[in-house]
């Protein structure tokens, strides 16, 4: 037999029952090491912080939030990011004095051969409806798995569900681990909401963006301890929005949860009514080639623009009269939080979970019916027209937007560790 063919066979193995075997082997081995492991464990610590990102240095608003959150937590506490992967040598956001960066595997390097036959086969611990499943593989988990179980102590904070479950299934009983939910329970598809609400009752807490999710979470997952903390404020620079120029803005991934193909519909319309206005959508992602096509399509050409990826988000929203949402599903919307912070007045899908709890319809910004073009449009053509009402949901917005300041969202998080960690330390003494 050929190694081609031992390689076809290995891998059919792997995403078929192998993946099942491999991962009931793991957890009831752990489970067996665990249980020694604890009866010598040091006692629960907040003074090292860890925080698991699966890409550091790539672009995202994840990203921006944790390395704000880790630039804070720095202050006090030993902090280091723990990126699963490396694409890129440099960061697209800068990493904030006092933060330690460290990869699992740095795709940046040569491959020797072990690394490179095993980074060939498919991941058998990562869900495969979770959306980083096809970057993953059978070398990250092992890189993963065996990081993992090289921690002393110190707390684990987890930013999507595949981490998340890796902490929960796999963390050391002397870790404290706190998952993060980036986006909503709903927004998983059912065989990896399956997964999540068997797993994350493992954990020592989770943190939801929203309200909403946090009572999804409560209850569909009652054995966990749960938390709600929004992201906080990135710094922006920058001055305030002018909101005399004829340009509104939107930012986020070129994907379907983001709705662009829905924004561009409606402004379509809005371009019927006012040509004199544009659209600028900065942001990357795979929808780049289906949204110029439709800008052809709508012949938008002159009239919406794909600016492509941005370090300079404060600078782009000071340039806009307005700021645009048009997602089909939201975790918590920090590009709108952003937008707000300048003064812009926003239009949003009353989507689930986020702008409902950021937005007071009317006060500080608009909220549309999910989906509806026409009253999207519509909504937009309001504040074309009415400058005066532009101006004053902009300041409300700002108003709004003190709430998420980085120093009051900080202090929850330190609030969330003390308390995880005196928790913890009752549960090991009884």
């Amino acid at each position: 037999m050929g190694r081609a063919d031992v390689y076809g066979r290995m891998r059919g193995w792997l995403l078929g029952s192998g993946a099942n075997w491999a991962r009931w082997t793991a957890l009831r081995l752990l489970r067996l090491v665990d249980l020694r492991r604890a009866r010598g464990a040091p006692a629960p610590s907040a003074e090292k912080v860890r925080i698991l990102l699966f890409h550091a240095y790539g672009m995202g608003g994840t990203i921006r939030t944790v390395l704000n959150l880790a630039g804070y937590l720095a202050h006090s506490h030993d902090v280091e990011i723990v990126s699963l992967i490396r694409a890129q040598s440099h960061p697209f956001f800068p990493v904030p004095p006092g933060v330690a960066v460290s990869f699992l595997d740095d795709r940046t390097e040569r491959k020797g051969r072990v690394r490179a036959l095993l980074s060939r086969l498919p991941s058998v611990l990562v869900p495969s409806t979770e959306p980083t499943y096809r970057r993953c593989s059978l070398w990250t988990d092992l890189v993963l798995l065996r990081y993992l179980r090289s921690l002393t102590g110190g707390v684990l904070i987890t930013t999507r569900p595949s981490l998340n479950l890796f902490a929960a299934s796999f963390a050391p009983p002397e870790v404290v681990t706190i998952g993060q939910e980036h986006r909503n329970l709903a927004a998983h598809k059912p065989p990896l909401r399956k997964i999540i609400l068997r797993r994350y009752g493992r954990l020592d807490a989770l943190v939801t963006l929203t309200r909403a999710d946090l009572d999804h979470y409560a209850r569909a997952v009652p054995g966990v301890r749960l938390t709600c903390i929004p992201n906080a404020l990135p710094p922006l620079g920058t001055g305030d929005a002018c909101l005399e120029s004829t340009t509104a803005v939107a930012l986020g991934r070129l994907e379907r949860v983001k709705g662009f193909d829905l924004l561009l519909a409606a402004w379509r319309l809005v371009c019927d009514r006012r040509p004199e206005w544009t659209l600028r959508i900065y942001g990357s992602g795979p929808w780049l080639d289906r949204l110029k096509t439709q800008i052809d399509e709508l012949e938008l050409t002159d009239r919406a623009f794909l600016m492509g990826r941005t370090n300079q988000v404060g600078e782009e929203l000071s340039k806009a009269a307005m700021f645009l949402l048009s997602s089909r599903s939201e975790g918590m919307p920090m590009a709108l939080i952003e937008a707000m912070s300048k003064g812009l007045p926003s239009v949003a899908f009353d989507c689930p979970t986020g702008p409902g709890e950021i937005i007071t319809d009317g006060v500080d910004g608009r909220l549309v019916e999910p989906k509806n073009i026409e009253a999207f449009a519509e909504t937009i053509c309001e504040l074309i027209d009415d400058q005066d009402l532009r101006r004053k949901l902009g300041a409300a917005a700002q108003s709004t937007a003190v709430a998420y300041d980085l120093q009051a969202i900080g202090a929850r998080w330190d609030t969330l560790l003390t308390e995880t960690v005196r928790h913890r330390t009752r549960s090991r003494s009884r």
